[in-house]
């Protein structure tokens, strides 16, 4: 394999991972040598340290990682506290809410549940990429059907849709919260 080759795929390697890689998962996921690896590793170290690039490649925890350079830690903290910042609205988490524990679900049903025209609230959440379009109600009129997305998981912390809370959990939260509120 060409020099440029191995320099690629090892970096896509090391990008693609979230955790640190070894020389040995390396090896097994490139199919190059230990040696080749070790070359190609110290030959990509030399080239961020002496570039100006955001990031560097370091070993930790027995293995290689990418990290970012710590000159960019104030912008990169900025950044990560401006994306934990979302804040929803009510109605966006009761729009929210119901489309999680009742999907698939259509515009009209949300609106029966909250009582209120919901259509705003869906358009953002469909470009927060909250929700998605799963397709369409086999009723009159054919309205859309609404779930949630991966993001949504993510966002949330959860790793399926069987991980959401029961509606008995959420109530008991929520009684506590008022119960801690009025002390």
């Amino acid at each position: 394999m060409k020099d440029e080759k191995a320099l690629s795929l090892v970096e896509a390697l090391l990008f693609a991972s979230p955790d640190p890689l070894t020389v040995d998962n390396i090896a097994e996921a490139s199919g190059l040598s230990r040696e080749r690896i070790r070359q190609v590793l110290s030959s990509l170290a030399s080239s961020y340290e002496s570039g100006q690039r955001g990031f560097r490649m370091m070993e930790v925890a027995g293995g290689y990682q990418l990290r970012t350079d710590v000159r960019f830690a104030e912008p990169i903290s900025r950044l990560v506290k401006a994306r934990s910042r979302r804040r929803f609205s009510r109605s966006s988490l009761e729009t929210l809410s119901i489309i999680a524990y009742r999907q698939p679900v259509t515009r009209p049903e949300v609106e029966f549940i909250r009582g209120v025209d919901s259509g705003a609230v869906i358009k953002t959440l469909l470009s927060q990429t909250m929700i998605r379009v799963l397709g369409r109600k086999e009723a009159p009129g054919r309205p859309i059907l609404y779930g949630t997305t991966r993001y949504f998981l993510e966002y949330f912390g959860l790793r399926d849709l069987e991980s959401l809370p029961t509606l008995e959990e959420v109530t008991e939260l929520l009684e506590e919260e008022n119960t801690v509120e009025g002390d």
